[in-house]
C-alpha cells in the first residue's frame, strides 16, 4: 500500500461557499491504484478539522469516462483525513471533500 499525501502529490482546488463548509477537490496522478493506495489530506491547511462527506470518482479513461467509487474507509485523526480508495483501477482519482 502506498500513502499519497495530497498536499505534496496531488492537484488541489478549494471552494469556500457561504454555507459554512469548504469543498476540497483532490485529483491524483494517473498511476494511483484503487483498492491499494490511500490518500491523506491535512484538513487544517484549509481551515478545517472535520468532514461532512467524501465522494470519490475514477477517470477510467482520463477526462472522459468517470465511475463513482465508494471509498472503503475514511477517518479523521488530528485534522488529517485518510481516504482508502475503492475499486481496482490504476487511474486518475478525483476526491471531493466537504469539510468544516
Amino acid at each position: 500500500m502506498t500513502i499519497i499525501t495530497a498536499e505534496d502529490d496531488c492537484t488541489i482546488k478549494t471552494i469556500t461557499p457561504n454555507a459554512g463548509v469548504t469543498m476540497i477537490q483532490v485529483v491524483t496522478d494517473d498511476d494511483v491504484v484503487g483498492g491499494t493506495d490511500d490518500v491523506t489530506v491535512d484538513l487544517s491547511v484549509y481551515g478545517c478539522t472535520n468532514v461532512h462527506a467524501v465522494m470519490v470518482s475514477d477517470e477510467t479513461t482520463e477526462g472522459s469516462v468517470v465511475v463513482n467509487q465508494d471509498p472503503t474507509a475514511t477517518s479523521v485523526s488530528s485534522s488529517t483525513l485518510t481516504v482508502d480508495l475503492g475499486g481496482s483501477s490504476t487511474c486518475v482519482h478525483s476526491i471531493l471533500i466537504w469539510a468544516y
